[in-house]
């Protein structure tokens, strides 16, 4: 029988918002994007690596859960500003213009051309303080 571990509760909450008009294989790539830099936005957010009973080892995960929700364009703009205006919110974004581009100098360059209030947002990954990442995602809904 093994050992019950009680479930940390994280001072911090990590959620994506994505448009609710994108197709499937969009939301995925969307999110695996986002996710990769929330993933490097601060020390200790990775845990350890993985190792199953073979002892072949994997590669380390997240350590906290990470919540999906989608909104409309309104509800990207409005959350990506006020992540945008908080120091204790870290805060990832994918624009529509992303999806025509091939490596990251392109993504770099594609959102270097566009004011943050004219961005076409698809996605947007925050992380920061439970109540404070509520209060900047609040009118998103959970992704069905």
């Amino acid at each position: 029988m093994t050992d019950v571990i009680d479930p940390p509760r994280f001072d911090t909450k990590v959620v994506v918002v994505l448009a609710a008009d994108l197709a499937a294989w969009q939301e995925l790539n969307v999110t695996a994007f986002l996710m990769s830099g929330i993933a490097t936005s601060a020390d200790g957010l990775v845990g350890e690596p993985y190792r199953d009973a073979d002892g072949t080892t994997y590669l380390p995960m997240l350590r906290q859960p990470v919540i999906v929700l989608t909104g409309d364009s309104d509800a990207l703009s409005r959350a990506r500003a006020k992540a945008a205006a908080r120091d204790d919110v870290a805060l990832a974004i994918y624009t529509r213009e992303l999806f025509g581009t091939s490596h990251d100098a392109a993504n770099r360059a594609a959102v270097a051309a566009v004011t943050a209030s004219d961005l076409d947002l698809v996605g947007i990954a925050v992380r920061g303080p439970r109540n404070v990442v509520d209060r900047v995602v609040k009118g998103a809904t959970f992704h069905e």
